[in-house]
């Protein structure tokens, strides 16, 4: 039981904040030592170097300075204004332009912190002019900004490809249709709550100058064409396999230098601004990761995974009690940790439990990403809540964002839902 003991007092550590990779690294250290002695550390440095060589790992880095480069371009704002100008004359089309807005950063930067903040700043003071009501607001805004780990190139996408042994590309393709059914059902909810509650969504004044009206139309199209040439480009190489993951992370670094090139927001300082934040994100990330590979190595050694692998495979109900336990666990886990922790501990733990019972690794491997999405929204520690609440102006209370976020957080856990009935439907089976 040394490795279940070993287990729950991570997780405990963890919800008591102590930092992440010291904790799996620490706990791995004095269990393993405790169980096995030192000697079981002796291939702790070829571990390490297998992960410092891993191909597919050095996607991360140029997926997020390439976020970052975009983020500093302006292409938010110059999108959600064009985009709010384009669905404002609809009621609920400030929220709607923000969720399209959402779903365009989120194939372009992949990067959750920048969305949420950039449209905080730029999108929830226009809304709350026009009177929009500040839970769907704030909730738009957070959900929109979540897009990011779900729609390729996603940060959890890469990690579980990596961790499950899923080629990215093929993770990517299969990540597509149940992006834009969430992104459809966002919209949905937004038409019928402004058709029910059309004073809480109001429709904006229009310009009837027709020449301005095909004004806004050019300045939209000239904002949403370049982001969406990147996006083309970078995942297309991938989906028509001329480039692997990490090739295409790479021409889209160059795709976003020469986008700050046109918006004429270049500067070396630019630049070293964004490699010194992308440096901080990926060590951040290995760290954990090195952390995660001790720990999962101390609790095999102790035989843990060999507990939690018979009592999983012997529950009654088989694939499908499986399905749900890990679904629910990894939701509620989602509640207190981060993604991060979550695909580096929890799932090297199911997936072979998975394996085992004959679930498709793909399918399985969708219904954790879209699960841990949902982790971004929910309270106490969903990271979006936290961004939004940062840039928010003082009206907005820290009750109207969790009101606002539930309804995304259940259409969500529908999803996952659809996703785990009807595999078929978005071709994961």
């Amino acid at each position: 039981m040394t490795g279940i003991v070993m287990f729950f007092v991570a997780l405990l550590m963890l919800l008591v904040g102590f930092p992440v990779a010291f904790t799996f690294g620490g706990i791995a250290l004095i269990f393993g030592v405790w169980a096995e002695g030192m000697d079981m550390f002796a291939f702790m440095p070829f571990r390490i170097q297998s992960i410092m060589q891993n191909v597919v790992l050095m996607a991360v880095p140029l997926f997020v300075f390439m976020g970052i480069i975009l983020q500093k371009t302006r292409l938010a704002e110059q999108l959600l204004e064009s985009m709010g100008k384009l669905f404002g004359g609809i009621k609920g089309g400030l929220a709607i332009s923000t969720v399209l807005v959402g779903a365009l950063l989120a194939a372009s930067t992949g990067v959750v912190g920048a969305s949420v903040v950039a449209m905080g700043l730029i999108s929830l003071p226009v809304m709350l002019k026009y009177n929009y009501d500040k839970s769907l607001a704030c909730g738009t805004i957070c959900a929109s900004g979540t897009l990011g780990q779900i729609i390729p190139p996603s940060i959890i996408l890469i990690i579980l490809g990596d961790v499950m042994g899923i080629p990215v590309g093929d993770l990517f393709k299969a990540a597509v249709g149940p992006g834009f059914v969430l992104i459809g059902v966002y919209v949905l909810y937004i038409v019928v709550y402004s058709w029910i509650r059309p004073e809480l969504a109001p429709a904006l004044p229009l310009d009837e100058d027709v020449s301005s009206r095909r004004e806004q139309y050019f300045k939209a199209l000239k904002a949403i064409i370049p982001p969406l040439a990147l996006i083309l480009i970078v995942l297309g190489s991938i989906f028509v396999g001329i480039a692997t993951p990490t090739e295409s992370a790479a021409l889209g670094c160059v795709g976003a230098l020469l986008l700050s090139l046109v918006y004429r927001q270049f500067s070396w300082k630019m630049v070293y601004e964004s490699s010194l934040e992308t440096v901080k994100v990926t060590a951040m990330v290995f760290a954990i990761l090195l952390g995660a590979t001790a720990f999962s190595m101390a609790f095999t050694y102790t035989g843990g995974d060999y507990i939690v692998e018979e009592v999983l495979t012997n529950m009654p109900g088989g694939a499908t009690s499986f399905l749900l336990l890990s679904m629910v666990a990894i939701l509620v886990l989602g509640f207190f940790i981060d993604f991060v922790e979550i695909s580096f501990i929890i799932v090297p733990i199911l997936a072979p439990v998975a394996d085992a019972l004959g679930i498709a690794p793909l399918w399985f491997a969708i219904l954790i990403a879209m699960n841990l999405q949902t982790s971004f929204l929910t309270p106490p520690f969903g990271f979006s809540l936290f961004y939004l609440k940062g840039v928010s102006p003082p009206s907005i209370q820290t009750i109207d964002i969790y009101k606002g976020v539930l309804p995304f957080i259940l259409m969500q856990v529908a999803v996952v839902i659809s996703i785990l009935l009807f595999p078929q439907f978005y071709g994961l089976v």
